[in-house]
């Protein structure tokens, strides 16, 4: 399989048939497993082989086919799915940081993965240092011998900074620390990250894995020692396994998510273009712009693919931005990203509504700011309804 390209890994990478010789992946829908004999299932919780399960919470081979087509479309050696993308940002940093620990994390971050380090974290004693993650002098000044782990999103939601995986990989690692990368924005199919340096990268497979809007999941990507060693035993015993259903609907999601995300970057990048400079915009954000800050980075590390996302900043703030989201005919409001349908989103009243206004402004989270994951739909279509919704927004 290692030869294989990636779209053929996305087909049929970790197939496993059962005695039926089945064409698509069987959902293993058990909660536990029969053991032929007492010795056995004695043998099986002393270690467990190759194809061998004791309970769903620990394992299943649904979500051990999903594991390993992941992984290999990663390049990691091991990968652990877990019920959500929050379950594998909590599930990889809890199991491997204890009291007295420190990390260094970009500022730049979705609410929750805020709520992680700012609040769980700390209250279990580990000291959280933030910074510009964009800023490759206040990664390496915050840096400490007892530094365990850096963390980032490599891009950011919702303001779209792209961060240097590589250059930031290297400064944590002249002090042994662990770099953990969410890499949701990017995408499994653009990002490489596990090449440029990341020890450890989760996505929430609910985005652009499923990317229809089907279900919750996530996955947690790194060695085979951190995975089977810090992270199992974690995620085992606290609850967060994927279920074997959710496994089987990523599993199916992988087949096409080449396709799916390809289309949309090529459609996000056309918008982007129409929009930039538009008379209602502040601000038009999209990686694949010459314009963006990072465009050199995004070329070098994302292949130039910019992603299926961009963030439009209405001069008119929260009204217009309202009168913005209420007029769109094609997409829909929600929270969600990477999906078949486009979705917009207002992230300073829902996904950071939490964070205080000081915080928002230093993000560049404004009033005016809408998040628009971009679909699968005609791109001509929704360059219309964009801009009819705009001419709304300025009314």
């Amino acid at each position: 399989m290692s030869d294989w390209n990636k779209r053929t890994k996305l087909v049929h990478g970790g197939t496993r048939r059962s005695q039926y010789n089945e064409v698509s992946e069987a959902i293993f829908l058990t909660q536990g497993f029969v053991y032929d004999s007492a010795e056995q299932a004695e043998a099986r919780f002393l270690e467990t082989g190759p194809d061998e399960f004791i309970y769903a919470r620990y394992g299943n081979p649904t979500v051990a086919m999903f594991e390993e087509r992941i992984a290999a479309l990663e390049g990691a050696e091991d990968a652990f799915a877990t019920a959500s993308g929050m379950a594998a940002v909590s599930g990889a940093l809890t199991s491997m940081l204890k009291s007295g620990d420190h990390v260094v994390s970009a500022k730049a971050l979705f609410g929750s993965c805020l709520y992680i380090l700012e609040d769980v974290l700390g209250r279990f004693g580990v000291e959280v240092t933030f910074v510009d993650g964009t800023d490759l002098a206040a990664w390496k000044a915050a840096m400490r011998p007892d530094t365990k782990a850096v963390f980032f999103e490599s891009m950011s939601n919702p303001t779209l900074e792209v961060i240097n995986v590589a250059a930031v990989a290297k400064i944590a690692h002249e002090v042994g620390a662990t770099v953990v990368v969410d890499n949701v924005f990017s995408t499994p199919v653009f990002s490489e990250a596990i090449a440029q340096g990341a020890d450890v990268v989760i996505y929430s497979a609910t985005k652009h894995i499923d990317g229809q809007g089907r279900a919750l999941g996530g996955v947690i990507l790194g060695t085979k020692e951190f995975i089977r060693k810090t992270v199992e035993p974690y995620m085992k015993h606290t609850g967060g396994s994927m279920s074997p259903f959710n496994a089987w609907v990523m599993l199916k999601g992988l087949e096409t998510i080449d396709l799916r995300v390809h289309a949309q970057a090529e459609s996000a990048l056309a918008i982007a273009e129409v929009l930039e400079g538009h008379d209602a915009l502040a601000r038009t954000i999209y990686p694949g712009l010459s314009s963006h800050a990072q465009a050199p980075l995004v070329r070098k590390q994302l292949g130039g693919k910019g992603g299926t996302v961009l963030s439009l900043d209405l001069k008119g703030g929260q009204d217009a931005a309202f009168k913005f989201l209420n007029a769109l005919q094609i997409a829909v409001i929600s929270n969600n990203l990477g999906d078949a349908k486009s979705i917009a989103t207002h992230p300073a009243t829902t996904t950071h509504q939490r964070l205080p206004d000081a915080q928002k402004q230093e993000l560049g989270i404004t009033p005016g700011l809408v998040r628009f994951s971009v679909g699968l739909e005609d791109t001509d279509d929704l360059i219309a309804d964009i801009s009819a919704a705009l001419v709304v927004a300025q009314s």
